[in-house]
């Protein structure tokens, strides 16, 4: 952080109260750290809105590795998306189902379509995308 500025905020004392609860339950220590994460991930929800905007991404899948071929079309489409995918992970769950966490990084609009195709893939159960929007101002 380049400069540290100081900010009033009124509140209804429920709210406040309320908003202490919450932060304590997810291990927050003061408010300010709680806020500043809140304003940063308002701030990256609208980057993401725009499909131009940089961002990284874990796409999370839960597929049938006896479907046929699956296996081999995720490799292909990693391949061929070279520029995006930036690594991934297999884990096998039990005899017929596996985890595969593929990380992205690009345009949200690339991310978005290649997320899809992965998703489309037939064989796949279960698919997540955590997408978050890849800028250093968010200090």
């Amino acid at each position: 952080m380049d400069k540290i500025e100081r900010v009033g905020v009124s509140l209804d004392k429920k709210l406040l109260a309320e908003f202490d609860r919450l932060i304590g339950k997810q291990g927050y220590t003061n408010r300010s750290e709680a806020i500043r994460d809140l304003i940063r991930e308002s701030l990256s929800k609208d980057k993401l809105a725009e499909s131009s905007s940089s961002a990284v991404a874990g796409v999370f899948l839960v597929y049938d590795h006896h479907s046929t071929k699956l296996s081999d079309k995720l490799l292909n489409l990693q391949h061929h998306h070279l520029l995006q995918v930036i690594a991934s992970t297999h884990v096998h769950l039990d005899h017929h189902n596996c985890l595969e966490v593929i990380i992205l990084k690009g345009k949200v609009r690339e991310i978005e379509k290649l997320a899809n195709n992965i998703a489309a893939l037939k064989g796949v159960k279960l698919s997540r995308v955590n997408l978050m929007a890849a800028d250093d101002k968010f200090s």
